[in-house]
């Protein structure tokens, strides 16, 4: 019996620092970026939802990879902090690529949530493609 959750340690120790990073990714974006987006979404802003569920999605990418491909849980944190950082990142192209950006998704432009969603799903799909070595 106990054989079938000889993983679940593990599991529990992936899952539970997963948990913690998309915490401390949502932390770090939100205080690096611009715009107030729990602000903005509790408001119904649908372009901050969209730009905001974008970059945790695209963190999300990074994160199944991380753990899908790390050797030990040190590993994980390590790929984890550089998907933060990579993702970070995609923000800033977003902005360099669209003019206001951080402006525009503020006054609800949805196009500007989708670029910048896009972008961040984008650099998360490399990044997680990128860790599989």
């Amino acid at each position: 019996m106990f054989g079938y959750v000889a993983g679940l340690p593990a599991f529990l120790a992936y899952f539970v620092l997963g948990l913690v990073f998309y915490g401390v990714f949502a932390l770090v974006y939100s205080a690096l970026t611009p715009q107030k987006e729990m602000t903005l979404i509790r408001a119904g802003n649908m372009a901050a939802v969209t730009a905001y569920l974008g970059s945790i999605l695209g963190f999300g990418i990074v994160l199944a990879s991380a753990a899908a491909n790390s050797v030990s849980v040190v590993d994980f944190i390590i790929w984890s902090i550089i998907g933060v950082l990579a993702q970070i990142l995609a923000f800033f192209i977003a902005s360099l690529t669209m003019t206001k950006l951080h402006e525009r998704i503020t006054n609800g432009e949805i196009s500007a949530g989708v670029w910048n969603a896009g972008i961040s799903l984008a650099v998360g799909l490399l990044n997680a493609a990128c860790m599989t070595y």
